[in-house]
């Protein structure tokens, strides 16, 4: 088709879509929100999401962190008859995701990989003979037997992609699993849309996503990323801890410091707290239950500050952050938008601060050199994480491992970080999964009827008491697996929890129930069978392609935190391709808002002095009376300049623009 008349087909479906739009009752939708999530009306962009997926289009909205992207699926899925499926890759969220709707008495499911054969079959059966309305899934379970085999029957309305940039190559956060998804259109109805959201797309992962997610036509939905409330600053700080007390103590208000490791993480919450700051750490390693009540203390205002690796923030609902401060520089634009855009979602003042020292680009070429170890290195890996958990060549394939990186390292006396970054890469190439650490507690599914307990109970007398405690604490143990705690059943009867896990030990053998004891551990996922160390395919192109995508990253991040020149917000808006104006309350925007001169002038006068100064060098006076502006308001400029290291000035008082010096290959 002629590029003219495609452009004329794509306007006529805009028509089209506004006129439904206008038509459609939005007050079904509405009566849901308020019934559940107690608001009046929505947010920018959620009316016109759900608009566009009622009329049965699949869509890409980008939306920035806080935008209340689940509500865009969660409302139309319970407005209409059937389940909607929600893939995301983060366990812990999806957990924390079910047990609210659960809470809101909304019928919701979880499977992922922690779970065993028999808890994904009857969370399946529910599903499709329950009135469950969502079935959140890892995506390496869509390509699973059972998964496949189950899907057709499920009456679906939506199919809602969560963090949809982890489909693209060109994202940061690639996940081989997330191409499987676009299966799911071979089992269900051409008329079930696709929702595909995400907080983070660049114009060139948008588009991977509608291309990978096999959308039936190109129709993004997106709201500006701009956050007009946010001052974003850049600190060049060689003691980064006495400038973070000091600061700390001059703002109001709860705030959040991310740093990259778990010791320092804890490390840098004890120099809070000696400087009488109340503040608290959290980290993945921590117990589940300590995680909980850090997280808790901190949402409640009781901890003033929470001191977080990146483990933090994911499903965090706090609208009152007044401040998120960066100890040191992530890999990409993303992760630092991401992060930053959880301050101020209330809509009032808020600050993002990066701390920036002369050491951070050393560490930063240290962590090049460690995320991208050598193909033979990551050979090594996978060899040893097949011989440790002893999986046969030709064997493995969708076979789930609980797995301990500390005694992986330990046993085969690897280093933590490299090995870390092969798994990550062996997941990249497709050949495994590896998910973080999951916090599964105890489950127990009764398997027998009711009538055919009760004739136990009175055949042995020594259960009975026990059972009925069950009975009495939990429901639903009939029809699926349900989460226990050992130690509140303890409590309740008196018992020690040995003497409780005995009992549904003895329970279980019985055939009276399924006991599923409660652990704590990562996991690995064959997605193929192990291959030989010479049938390991590592392609060389794919693997400089993906360390120049990640130096590109790691590159723009430098570009923000060296650049003293070009407004912050206008720098990572322009990164995901929206342009807008500068914001006036950035660092950079504050230092120029001094000179007294409009925007339109200063960049005049910059361009034109760029331009001449990238040609030729020239003195001083002679740069100034080339600049067709006023020669007070050059002046002012060109000292900015000078100031700011854009311009430089060599032993003969000549003049030249000072180009970059970007992250070294």
């Amino acid at each position: 088709m002629p590029e003219k008349n495609r452009v004329t087909v794509t306007i006529f479906v805009i028509r089209n879509s506004f006129l439904y739009f206008s038509n459609m009752n939005i007050e079904p939708y509405r009566q849901i929100l308020t019934r559940y999530w107690g608001f009046t009306s929505f947010r920018p962009l959620q009316e016109e999401i759900i608009k566009s997926v009622e009329e049965g289009r699949d869509t890409l909205a980008l939306m920035p962190t806080g935008g209340g992207k689940s509500i865009t699926y969660q409302v139309p899925a319970l407005v209409n008859d059937g389940i909607c499926i929600v893939v995301t890759p983060l366990i812990a969220l999806m957990k924390d995701q079910v047990n609210r709707l659960n809470s809101l008495e909304i019928k919701s499911m979880a499977i992922h990989s922690g779970m065993s054969g028999e808890e994904i079959d009857i969370a399946l059966d529910n599903c499709i003979y329950g009135d469950y309305k969502f079935l959140y899934i890892s995506p390496e379970r869509i390509a699973t037997r059972l998964f496949q085999a189950r899907a057709p029957r499920l009456n679906i309305n939506l199919v809602a992609v969560d963090e949809a940039h982890c489909i693209s190559q060109w994202g940061y956060d690639f996940r081989p699993s997330y191409l499987k998804i676009a299966t799911i259109r071979e089992l269900i109805p051409d008329k079930i849309p696709f929702l595909a959201l995400t907080a983070s797309a660049t114009s060139a992962v948008a588009e991977d996503i509608i291309k990978k997610l096999e959308f039936r036509e190109r129709n993004i939905l997106r709201t500006s990323f701009e956050r007009k409330n946010i001052s974003y600053l850049v600190r060049v700080v060689e003691d980064k801890g006495t400038w973070l007390t000091n600061t700390v103590q001059k703002f109001s208000g709860t705030g959040m410091i991310y740093v990259r490791s778990r010791k320092r993480c804890k490390e840098i919450a004890e120099l809070m707290v000696s400087s009488g700051i109340s503040a608290d750490f959290y980290h993945a390693g921590l117990p589940q239950e300590m995680r909980d009540r850090k997280q808790l203390s901190w949402t409640t205002g009781r901890t003033r500050v929470i001191v977080a690796t990146n483990a933090f923030g994911m499903g965090i609902d706090k609208a009152d952050v007044r401040f998120v401060i960066h100890w040191e520089m992530p890999d990409s634009v993303e992760e630092y938008f991401q992060e930053s855009g959880r301050a101020g979602r209330d809509g009032k003042e808020a600050f993002t601060i990066l701390l920036y020292s002369s050491s951070d680009r050393k560490h930063l070429e240290d962590s090049l050199r460690r995320k991208f170890p050598s193909v033979e290195k990551i050979k090594d890996v996978y060899e040893a994480l097949c011989n440790f958990l002893r999986v046969p060549e030709g064997t493995g394939k969708d076979n789930v491992f609980d797995f301990s990186m500390q005694d992986f390292v330990s046993k085969y006396r690897l280093p933590v970080i490299e090995t870390f970054n092969s798994l990550n890469f062996l997941q990249r190439e497709g050949y495994i999964e590896f998910t973080e650490e999951i916090n599964n507690p105890s489950r127990v599914h009764f398997i027998v009827g009711r009538d055919d307990l009760y004739k136990f109970q009175v055949a042995n007398e020594s259960f009975d008491g026990f059972i009925k405690l069950l009975l009495r604490s939990y429901t639903g143990m009939f029809s699926e697996f349900v989460a226990i705690n050992e130690e509140s059943l303890a409590k309740k009867s008196g018992l020690s929890r040995d003497t409780v896990y005995k009992f549904l030990v003895k329970l279980s053998s019985l055939n009276i129930i399924r006991y599923i004891p409660g652990k704590k551990t990562a996991l690995v996922i064959f997605t193929e069978e192990r291959l030989e160390r010479k049938a390991l395919l590592i392609s060389p192109d794919n693997y400089i392609e993906v360390k120049d995508k990640h130096i590109f990253r790691v590159n723009k991040m430098i570009d923000y935190a060296d650049s003293n020149t070009r407004c912050r917000s206008v720098m990572l808006l322009d990164y995901f391709g929206e342009e807008s104006d500068r914001c006036g309350i950035c660092d950079v925007c504050r230092e120029r808002n001094q000179l007294d001169l409009s925007k339109y002038e200063f960049d005049i006068i910059l361009e034109e002095v760029k331009e001449l100064l990238t040609r030729n060098k020239y003195d001083p006076r002679e740069l100034v009376s080339k600049v067709s502006l006023p020669e007070e308001k050059v002046i002012k400029v060109v000292r900015w300049l000078l100031d700011h290291n854009k311009i430089i000035r060599d032993d003969d008082n000549l003049l030249s623009w000072r180009e970059p010096d970007l992250f070294s290959r």
